[in-house]
């Protein structure tokens, strides 16, 4: 019988039956509805599929402070996630405890429904504390949780009516009772699962082969393809990786499968929350790696978390969690021996050549087209990854410059613009201020919340150009720094971003005032103007800043195609 096993019985699921599930869309056209973001959609698929097993829904008030500050529900259970509905003061408004609304994809096609529970106010900067060790916007996730997420949670039980869509790779995903259900058939009975967000390489291969040994296991490639690092490569690319080194494995003992999660970047937490994942989609063991789900650097520039802490608080909660950790080690490559080995195990070191690439070097090769040796990767991997990430002079990227009115920029930036012209080779577009202003975003006024849906107005249309090999030259004042990132890490998805700081004293540009507004801001007569009544929050690492005091546009412009260059993005 399956239910001797634990790890293979049937979990439970959210969903109701088919029947019900017309019967409630039908009524749901009459509720409220929320229309969710990305992230809640992957965290609302694993709560449906039971990935998220034993929530039951999003976190009301009491499961949210306990899960911040003890990672445990109010009942007790471990769970080191908060998993929340955050929500716009404005829809939170419309809404009362006890009533039912409708939870919608970004289409509007219907998935849940929620029974409301609870409508709270999350103190932001203890949980970013708590779960994620420190309130610093360098964090990702602590980044989403000031800057994207709503200010007001709404908690309550789930009734899941249907999964969201995925066009791609559907073969390739799994709920976990279909996992649970496919390890029956082939009478697995220990399966160790290795989470990751990159493609994989020689070293991969080598590490998930020797865990598999020691776990006396078979292997689930379980790679997550819902929300990861920004900056990571897309998983499209990722996955064409996978199918590719599929073939290295043995058929019999190995399967793959994708995992619809957003990633919040946790380190110790996060691994412990993998784990329960992994332990709900029927694995008894999973690897753990050093700095496991760890997001870089703080803003002091040291590492978020120790490069054990996650192993170290896996290893405490083991029991808990249901599956049992196998520690990750650093492989590395041992020229003499053609092979790789773990590299706190090489006790001949003196006398032999290690040979390691770092992800930043794997970067920097695919970057400037240099060689990827065939003991580091596979030439199967090496040619998707090419074609994702040319070097990056044939790549599209944008420049944002940023500075106060009349500072020169649009003058530098139209200087750039016929300089890469000049060059040719590849698209050149500038989004002045004004000509956005005109064509984009004429219905806008310039009070603080307008002003920064332009400026993201500019930065998505810079991305789809960047995306598309083309190069966007963007010229806004852009006086605020959350919205500045915003832009970058909508641009930084598709190639690169250059902030260009032109940092003309606002005792210049007053001296300079070719368009007469720092007169009609003087006399009161324009509100909110930046400089002189509103702040402009000046950029503290742009990757240039330039002076026009005293300068000619030509060398201003010169120095922005130096940086360019240095960069790799122009051929010199």
């Amino acid at each position: 019988m399956p239910s001797a096993i634990p790890n293979l019985a049937p979990i439970p699921e959210l969903y109701v039956s088919y029947d019900s599930a017309q019967k409630l869309k039908r009524e749901a056209a009459d509720l409220a509805s929320w229309d969710m973001t990305p992230r809640q959609i992957c965290d609302l698929e694993l709560l449906m599929s039971g990935g998220f097993n034993p929530l039951k829904g999003f976190l009301g008030k009491d499961d949210y402070e306990g899960v911040v500050e003890k990672m445990r529900l109010a009942d007790g259970t471990l769970w080191p996630m908060p998993i929340t509905l955050d929500v716009s003061e404005e829809f939170a408004g419309t809404l009362e405890e006890g009533q039912d609304i409708a939870l919608r994809d970004q289409e509007g096609v219907i998935l849940a429904m929620l029974s409301v529970t609870d409508i709270y106010r999350p103190d932001k900067a203890r949980e970013a504390e708590m779960v994620f060790g420190a309130d610093d916007l360098a964090h990702p996730a602590v980044n989403y949780l000031h800057n994207t997420a709503g200010p007001v949670y709404v908690g309550g039980a789930i009734t899941g009516i249907q999964p969201p869509v995925h066009y791609d790779f559907r073969a390739r995903r799994d709920t976990p009772n279909e996992l649970r259900a496919y390890f029956r058939k082939l009478g697995w009975r220990r399966i160790v699962a290795f989470q990751t967000r990159n493609p994989l390489h020689r070293a991969h291969q080598e590490l998930t082969f020797r865990a598999a040994r020691e776990a006396q296991a078979n292997l689930l490639i379980h790679p997550v393809v819902g929300m990861t690092k920004p900056g990571d490569v897309d998983h499209f690319t990722r996955v064409r990786c996978y199918e590719a080194v599929l073939d290295k494995y043995p058929q019999a003992t190995t399967t793959m499968s994708l995992l619809n999660l957003a990633m919040r970047m946790a380190g110790p937490r996060e691994a412990v929350w993998h784990g329960l994942i992994r332990r709900n989609h029927g694995c008894t063991h999973m690897i753990v790696g050093r700095d496991h789900a760890g997001p870089g650097k703080n803003s002091a520039g040291e590492d978020f978390y120790g490069p054990y802490d996650a192993q170290d608080l896996f290893r405490e909660h083991q029991d808990e969690i249901g599956c049992e950790m196998v520690d990750f080690k650093h492989m590395v490559y041992v020229q003499e021996r053609a092979q790789y080995e773990p590299n706190d195990e090489i006790e001949d070191r003196e006398n032999v050549t290690i040979l390691n690439i770092s992800g930043t070097e794997l970067r920097r090769r695919l970057r400037e087209g240099l060689e990827i040796p065939d003991w580091f990767s596979f030439p199967e991997v090496v040619k998707e990854l090419r074609r994702t990430s040319p070097p990056r002079s044939q790549q599209g990227f944008t420049v944002f410059f940023t500075g106060l009115s009349g500072s020169g920029k649009s003058t530098i930036a139209n200087a750039i613009m016929v300089k890469l012209m000049e060059m040719g080779g590849r698209p050149v577009t500038l989004l002045d201020g004004d000509v956005v202003r005109k064509h984009l975003s004429s219905e806008l006024g310039f009070s603080k919340e307008h002003r920064d849906i332009n400026i993201k107005r500019i930065g998505y249309v810079a991305s789809e150009i960047t995306k598309n090999g083309g190069l966007a030259i963007c010229a806004p004042i852009a006086p605020y720094t959350s919205t500045r990132r915003a832009v970058r890490e909508m641009v930084e998805a598709y190639g690169a971003f250059v902030e260009v700081h032109v940092a003309t004293s606002v005792e210049e540009c007053e001296r300079r005032d070719r368009k007469g507004l720092y007169k009609l801001a003087r006399e009161g007569k324009i509100k909110e103007f930046t400089g002189i009544s509103d702040p402009y929050e000046a950029p503290t690492n742009a990757e240039l800043v330039v002076d026009t005091e005293g300068h000619e546009v030509d060398t201003c412009a010169q120095q922005v195609l130096l940086k360019l260059e240095g960069m790799g993005l122009i051929s010199g």
